[in-house]
């Protein structure tokens, strides 16, 4: 192990603390995410013409789903013997023990509840959103996984590349792969990439009232059908040199994270599917 090029990590995961309580960098960078994402969309409804009315329910109502989706995917998937036999410490979020698969769920709900809601008065419907929602996740799981290098965790195995990270805080004397930047930069390559696509085949209303809607590919659901297909894939490849989150993770051919990624990287490419098959574009009328 070539020891001499590898990253001591010794950073506190918080920000300050004031007895038993600190401000943690995790928390700081996971309501960043949503609040980057919240600005993002505005500038979204801004383009296409979407009353910002029924802008500011859908920052509340991911967050709370997203928050309640990541801790019962983790309760749920990865240590449910646990909990079970502990069901207090559940609500202790604070411990650590948040699920990004149980939080997409908890984000595809919290949407279906915006869209039935508010929906009809915005002039959009469930696709609609979620190929925007598809834009603006990667940017806040970058934040997200820049969180968990901030808390030392989640990281992979040993490696003898120059940019392993020794994790002191955890007792590691040797370079492990920072698994946690691996995903944080592919999370914002595959942002950059969507975000240009929107730019590209949507116009702005703004400018022209009266511009003619794109009817051609790519179709509405396209860009939530490469999301799903990017992000869960890259999720599913990274895993290979993360290490076990579980003790039962330790001798499986497919651990928890890349069994989970699975439906959500089919789910990609159905949606693409109905995409060239519905044929609606990728930009609301009117």
């Amino acid at each position: 192990m070539n020891q001499i090029l590898s990253i001591t990590w010794d950073v506190s995961p918080n920000i300050f603390k004031i007895g038993s309580w600190g401000l943690r960098w995790y928390g700081v960078l996971f309501i960043i995410g949503f609040i980057f994402g919240f600005w993002m969309f505005s500038k979204f409804y801004k383009r296409e013409g979407v009353s910002l009315d029924v802008l500011d329910p859908i920052l509340w109502i991911t967050l709370i789903c997203a928050m309640i989706g990541a801790r019962l995917g983790h309760v749920l998937f990865y240590e449910p013997d646990y909990f079970l036999a502990n069901p207090s410490e559940i609500i202790k979020i604070w411990h650590g023990g948040l699920a990004s698969h149980g939080g997409a769920i908890g984000v595809l709900i919290a949407v279906w509840w915006y869209v039935k809601k508010y929906g009809k008065r915005g002039g959009f419907d469930y696709v609609w959103i979620l190929d925007r929602l598809g834009v603006v996740i990667p940017f806040a799981g970058m934040c997200i996984r820049i969180g968990n290098l901030m808390n030392s965790e989640i990281y992979g195995y040993q490696t003898s590349l120059p940019w392993g990270f020794i994790f002191v805080r955890n007792g590691e004397t040797l370079p492990c792969h920072p698994t946690q930047l691996y995903e944080a930069f592919s999370y914002l390559i595959i942002g950059i990439i969507l975000l240009s696509i929107y730019y590209i085949y949507t116009k702005d209303v703004t400018k022209n009232k009266n511009c003619q809607i794109r009817e051609k590919a790519p179709y509405r659901g396209f860009i939530f059908g490469m999301f799903l297909i990017l992000l869960f894939g890259a999720r599913f490849i990274i895993e290979y040199v993360k290490q076990p989150q579980v003790e039962g993770e330790i001798d499986k051919v497919l651990n928890n994270g890349q069994i989970l990624s699975i439906p959500f990287i089919v789910g990609g490419i159905v949606f693409i599917i109905w995409s060239f098959i519905a044929k609606k574009p990728l930009q609301k009328k009117g």
